[in-house]
């Protein structure tokens, strides 16, 4: 998912193998946020050319996520995926159908945007209401990434699409929630693949009632899988391996890249333009986000 998991959840011990070091872990840290930008060019790539519809791309996402992740799940010996949850599944399904409904309508740069913004709106917002004080500088910060979200989507020239916007911005509301499900679990890595897993017969409903419009290319077939398979699957597995590393804090500044590397490779690979509105609409977002996400310092530190 572009959606990268918007704030790293703690593995439990051997759950996941040795975190790398050095250069490996620069390297690994690279790929997998180049995975998780994947999926919005990916998925642009084929829904705005009509490759695939909404519904066929997202069951395929869904169904090569899921055989991914459990072939992973079995070759690292962890045994059959568990720790999903109807729930759970239930968010997953909700962020990849939005996803892919959005991306009909909008860019991948904005979506990108969009996406971020609301994962992290979500995730901030879930804290205020269970009694977090947010800072002064995290006040600013969300101020900052509002009116950010408002000038990107404001009508007027290279506005994004309205309904494609709203449709991101549930997305992210979706992928926060099931981010915030996943705090806590004991192996994020087994519980993303059994979440999939479950998530499957949800996204074979939604081919069942979209029979009548279904549209699907073998190209459009080849992107949704590799979203699914390598751009989801494996970008997770590689997400949980360096996370430990990483830390916290290190691992919550380096997803502010992957919105940051959207739109320039959208640029390059798709032919999307890059606007002063998205130029300065998204560095406010992310500065914004940024301030928003940065952890109090203590006094007198």
């Amino acid at each position: 998912m572009d959606g990268s998991p918007a704030r790293p959840v703690p593995l439990a011990p051997g759950a996941a193998p040795a975190a790398p070091g050095g250069a490996r872990l620069a390297a690994l840290t690279v790929l997998t946020l180049a995975f998780f930008a994947a999926n919005s060019l990916l998925a642009r790539a084929a829904l705005r050319p009509g490759l695939a519809d909404a519904a066929a791309f997202t069951a395929i996402r869904l169904v090569s996520g899921a055989a991914a992740l459990g072939a992973l799940a079995l070759a690292s010996r962890r045994g059959r995926p568990r720790g999903g949850s109807a729930g759970s599944a239930l968010a997953l399904f909700a962020y990849a159908a939005a996803f892919s409904l959005a991306y009909r309508r909008i860019d991948a740069g904005p979506g990108a945007f969009l996406l971020f913004f609301a994962v992290q709106a979500t995730m901030i917002g879930w804290s205020v209401l269970r009694g977090a004080r947010p800072t002064r500088r995290q006040w600013t910060g969300l101020a900052v990434a509002l009116a950010g979200l408002a000038w990107l989507t404001l009508p007027g020239a290279h506005a994004p699409d309205a309904r494609g916007a709203a449709l991101m911005l549930a997305a992210g509301v979706a992928w926060g929630a099931y981010t915030l499900r996943g705090r806590g679990v004991r192996d994020p890595a087994g519980a993303t693949a059994a979440n999939f897993a479950l998530a499957v017969p949800l996204a074979l409903g939604l081919v069942i009632a979209s029979a009548g419009t279904l549209h699907l290319t073998a190209r459009g077939a080849a992107l949704a899988a590799a979203s699914g398979a390598v751009a989801s699957g494996v970008g997770y597995v590689l997400w949980y391996t360096v996370v430990p590393a990483l830390g916290a804090a290190r691992a919550a500044a380096v997803q502010l890249a992957v919105p940051a590397m959207v739109p320039l490779a959208a640029a390059a690979l798709l032919g999307e333009a890059i606007t002063p509105r998205l130029l300065a609409a998204g560095t406010a977002i992310l500065a914004g986000v940024a301030l928003a996400m940065a952890p109090a310092t203590p006094r007198g530190a």
